[in-house]
């Protein structure tokens, strides 16, 4: 077993360095920071400490857009590229099993997105507390006691759990990998699961009002299928507890963690089972 970590943790980290020397995470990395650094200037609209929630929302709504992409993309790019410059076959004539060649992969993508969620969280969380700071001295009357509205441990809870959302999306990227033949067919195929995954919520009010019971058992096992991201839209709670009209329960945001780490054990399972049965 140590063995198998010892190579696991091997197959990562070339993974992640391949990934951080890459100019496309260097280049989204850069657009992220400009992006949320761009909120400063919002300061010109002065309308309160409403302000704050909109650079929230824009910065989220930022590392969401960003990381999803670099998720697909990256996951897909860092796989094809062993396959078509034919260093999986090297890799794999050692003693190398395969779920060990996927899972290293996996990891190694799955840190550089704990690197970019990392730092784009704490830049936006050094943005809001600078206008945060600003705002209070301002308008002391809107802050209750002198309180901070921002929660920053929320932030830094939420940060994990969208973390752990884009490592789903990781996973279901790397599921696809191992049966396509293509990289633009993986990028192209995950982005759509993405777009279901995150719409997932308008089917499953539709499927609370099926009348039939047999249709209505048969797409809800369709909807197991795919993750319901809008799970892990808890941004407001988190952030802005004092304002949100439902508090979050404390084992929530444990449960919801759970929630995608099963998807991302399960998806990994899938891509293991998909890829011992192709011919490199």
């Amino acid at each position: 077993m140590s063995g198998s970590c010892h190579r696991i943790l091997t197959i990562g980290r070339n993974t992640f360095l391949d990934a951080v020397r890459q100019k496309f995470f260097n280049a989204l990395v850069i657009l992220s920071v400009a992006l949320i650094v761009s909120s400063r200037f919002f300061r010109q609209f002065d309308f309160g400490s409403g302000e704050l929630k909109f650079i929230a929302d824009f910065g989220l709504g930022a590392i969401l857009l960003f990381g999803s992409i670099l998720a697909v993309v990256a996951t897909a790019q860092l796989f094809y590229s062993e396959i078509e410059n034919r260093t999986a076959l090297t890799i794999l004539a050692k003693p190398v099993y395969r779920w060990e060649f996927l899972a290293g992969k996996f990891l190694g993508v799955f840190l550089l997105l704990l690197v970019f969620t990392a730092l784009m969280s704490g830049i936006l969380g050094v943005m809001l507390y600078w206008r945060e700071s600003a705002l209070m001295e301002r308008f002391g009357d809107q802050f209750e006691d002198g309180h901070r509205l921002v929660s920053y441990g929320g932030l830094f809870g939420f940060a994990v759990l969208q973390w752990l959302k884009l490592g789903v999306l990781c996973a279901v990227t790397l599921f696809v990998s191992s049966f396509s033949n293509t990289n633009l067919y993986s990028v192209v195929v995950s982005f759509f699961v993405m777009i279901i995954c995150q719409l997932q919520y308008i089917a499953r009010d539709s499927w609370e009002n099926i009348g039939n019971p047999v249709l209505k058992g048969l797409v809800w096992a369709l909807s197991l299928l795919f993750p319901n991201f809008q799970m892990f839209n808890v941004g407001d709670v988190m952030l802005f507890p004092h304002d949100a009209t439902e508090q979050l329960g404390a084992f929530t945001p444990w449960a919801i963690g759970g929630y995608g780490l099963v998807y991302i054990v399960v998806f990994i399972g899938l891509a293991v089972y998909a890829f011992r049965r192709r011919e490199i």
